[in-house]
């Protein structure tokens, strides 16, 4: 596996077929089984090398410290197995086997190794890198922010921190070199063992909506009435990308809905994601296609699928006010870039830089344009369809951000989960390219996902007894997008899950015409012995089986001591009530047409219902505006009227999107920082209860307020008020500091 002379070791480039089965010599093997024993593996996972007394550095606000332990390296990952401590329970096994836990990171998710001797420069390892020293560090840097450093013992002068390094960049390379084949490794189709045999899984409550009773479960929760689950793209013959079941409205009969499709861009028809209480139907729907011809029965299915049985709709152009996927991406690039520990950029200028890449910008357009729909959806009784060119990515975080600011239950975790699979993984969002996981494709990498959990996050600064669930939480999930072990985020929709998991059936069961039948390989079997393909559902586990990758106590770290079921009306973060409507915004609804256009903050009433003129889509745009009535003063007038003026309905939030309340999520982006890094994840969580638990006070109280003047401070944008009255030593660090 290793060649190499006394001062020089060849990194050798990865060879498909047998040179994965491991060493051949009974020295060898024997070595591997003992390391096998020592390590809790997965099935189909063994170990490549292993180096022992190996510390792994952690840094904290008191100075850097260190855990002793064994540092691993497998077919699946790079895993660092602590020594047992004096308060350990005698017997008790060192670690389980979790597929995920605060020292482990899967080979997919390394994005670069560094190797550091005291006597030479600091060496990136690549496939093709001579390595002509022994390490005595190796630093990992993560695709999720952390960055893992390993120091070995003897000051380089340990053999086997040479061999367990080169093994690493060795197994990582593999990984990446099989990314497309990934889903057929013997480690990654034997998972659902390990999946079967886990107890106490806390998916129960989360609905996949992979099946047409979770639609009608959750459909009868909403109380909408006059909406139905539809079979007509159960074998996705309709479109591809969208799921197999879709709410439509009652009176419209399938062969009717067929005439929609062809007309929408991917054939994505406008259907329902939630109904409000109070009447209005919030949809989602891909652009007109422009070269569609429609008849009359066509525009008329059209019509009854926008309007939804309402006598006003409202269409929201996602793309004019929200980023591009390639904006998002390019402003994630910068932000990785400057959040890590190697970052080139001076301390003094670090707020200036953090403003330069423009991820902040994008997080409050976010936010400020759900805060507009959410008030218009409660606003009065209307249609509002969430229009985007493929609907496949600002309208899924738009749409769950409308519904977590407007309804309670997506704001516990079971719901905040079923959001998730309901507006993400069955409606099309294409994971796969957008998180780039498998490597495979650069140009279409986009974490439109993870700036919604950064929104999220925000509204949980703003509303800290609201959510049922934590920052921890927000963190675990953030981790869970970049391990490959699981379905929810190696696909791109349903369809492909479905067509891969139908193709390994098929290749694994063989039924001769007789009768007969070739006993199932373990690894599809279910408890009972029913077959896997039987179930219906993916063979790997979903992110949501959090039991595989966090122990009891840990997963109770994801629940909010101060959350509180919305009783009453509930307030805006100055503290003043908010009152919805408006008589500007209510004049510019009234008139006699039924289509409305909602872009840039403003609402423009429209000529005809359709774009189609002659049969064809308008070359200058169909949109005509005849008036408009901005939200944005609106929404200013929303948080300062008088509190005699009616309150909002009950559990909307409507989160303040200027000044310092836009911060930066600390602790996910900054946690390579050896500044802001803490021993143990405990220490975290116990600073996050106290910080919710005295944000519950003053919001009560009404202590939290808008710090005054922070609309032209020239650092409010950033998330800063002012500077604090202790003298700090950088920018960074005092950002990283601050509120906590």
């Amino acid at each position: 596996m290793l060649s190499g002379s006394k001062n020089s070791f060849k990194i050798q480039q990865h060879q498909p077929g047998p040179a994965l089965r491991g060493p051949k010599s009974s020295a060898m093997n024997s070595r591997r089984n003992k390391n096998c024993q020592a390590f809790p593996c997965i099935p189909g996972e063994h170990v490549l090398e292993a180096a022992a007394h190996v510390r792994k550095i952690v840094c904290s606000r008191d100075g850097e410290g260190s855990i002793l332990g064994t540092l691993y390296c497998t077919n699946l990952r790079v895993a660092f197995v602590p020594e047992p401590t004096p308060g350990d329970t005698v017997g008790a096994p060192r670690c389980s086997t979790r597929l995920h836990s605060e020292h482990d990171v899967a080979l997919l998710c390394i994005r670069r190794l560094v190797a550091v001797n005291s006597f030479t420069k600091a060496k990136v390892l690549t496939a093709s890198s001579t390595l002509k020293f022994i390490p005595e560090e190796l630093v990992l840097y993560c695709r999720d922010f952390r960055v893992l450093r390993f120091r070995f013992r003897d000051s380089g002068l340990e053999p086997r921190a040479c061999q367990v390094t080169l093994a690493i960049v060795q197994a990582q390379e593999s990984s990446s070199a099989s990314a497309g084949t990934w889903y057929d490794t013997g480690a990654i189709r034997n998972l659902e063992n390990a999946w079967l045999s886990t107890e106490g899984s806390s998916s129960s409550s989360t609905l996949l909506f992979e099946r047409p009773c979770d639609w009608e479960k959750e459909l009868r929760r909403l109380g909408a009435a006059g909406w139905r689950v539809s079979p007509v793209n159960e074998r996705f013959d309709m479109a591809t990308s969208l799921p197999k079941y879709l709410w439509v409205p009652s009176r419209l009969l399938d062969n009717e809905l067929k005439r929609a499709f062809g007309h929408f861009n991917a054939r994505r028809i406008p259907r329902l994601c939630w109904h409000h209480p109070g009447g209005s139907d919030l949809l989602r729907a891909a652009g007109f296609h422009a070269d569609s011809d429609p008849e009359k029965e066509d525009v008329r299915s059209v019509e009854a699928l926008m309007l939804a049985g309402h006598a006003q709709c409202v269409i929201v152009e996602t793309a004019v006010d929200l980023p591009s996927p390639a904006e998002i991406q390019l402003s994630y690039l910068k932000l990785r870039a400057l959040c890590l520990p190697d970052s080139s950029v001076a301390d003094e200028k670090w707020l200036s830089a953090l403003e330069g890449t423009r991820w902040l910008e994008h997080v409050r357009a976010c936010v400020r344009k759900a805060c507009e729909v959410a008030a218009l959806l409660a606003e009065r009784s209307r249609s509002i369809m969430l229009q985007e060119s493929d609907d496949r990515d600002l309208n899924c975080l738009l749409a769950s951000l409308i519904q977590v600011l407007s309804d309670p239950h997506t704001r516990t975790q079971s719901g905040f989960q079923s959001l998730l699979q309901k507006e993400w993984v069955v409606a099309g969002h294409p994971f796969l390219q957008r998180l780039n996981l498998l490597r495979d494709n650069d140009r279409e990498e986009s974490p439109v996902f993870l700036l919604f959990l950064d929104c999220v996050w925000q509204l949980l600064q703003q509303f800290p007894a609201s959510f049922e669930f934590t920052e921890t939480y927000l963190l675990a999930l953030h981790d869970s997008s970049y391990i490959p072990f699981f379905s929810t985020f190696l696909f791109n929709c349903q369809w492909e899950r479905d067509r891969r998991n139908q193709h390994r059936a098929s290749n694994q069961i063989y039924a001769p015409v007789n009768g007969w039948r070739e006993p199932p390989p373990l690894e599809i079997l279910q408890k009972g012995g029913r077959l896997a393909k039987e179930r219906g559902g993916p063979y790997l586990p979903t992110i949501w089986d959090w039991a595989l990758r966090y122990t009891t106590q840990q997963r109770s770290q994801f629940r909010n001591p101060a959350y509180a079921r919305s009783s009453g009306s509930t307030t805006v973060p100055n503290g003043k009530s908010a009152p919805l409507g408006g008589d500007k915004l209510e004049a510019a609804l009234s008139g006699s047409g039924t289509m409305y256009l909602f872009a840039k903050g403003a609402l423009s009433p429209q000529t005809h219902l359709f774009p189609w003129k002659n049969g064809s889509l308008s070359k200058k745009g169909w949109w005509r505006a005849q008036s408009s009535e901005s939200l944005s003063e609106q929404d200013r007038s929303l948080r300062s009227s008088p509190s005699g003026c009616p309150l909002q309905p009950e559990g909307l939030l409507l989160p303040a999107s200027v000044g310092p309340l836009i911060r930066l999520w600390r602790r996910c982006y900054l946690r390579g920082s050896q500044e802001v890094q803490t021993p143990c994840a405990s220490h975290c969580y116990w600073v996050e209860q106290h910080s919710l638990a005295d944000r519950a006070l003053a919001w009560d109280s009404g202590d939290l307020a808008v710090v005054p003047g922070s609309a032209t401070d020239s650092l409010g944008h950033l998330g800063v008020a002012s500077l604090p009255p202790r003298s700090v030593n950088s920018q960074r660090n005092w950002t990283c500091f601050e509120g906590d």
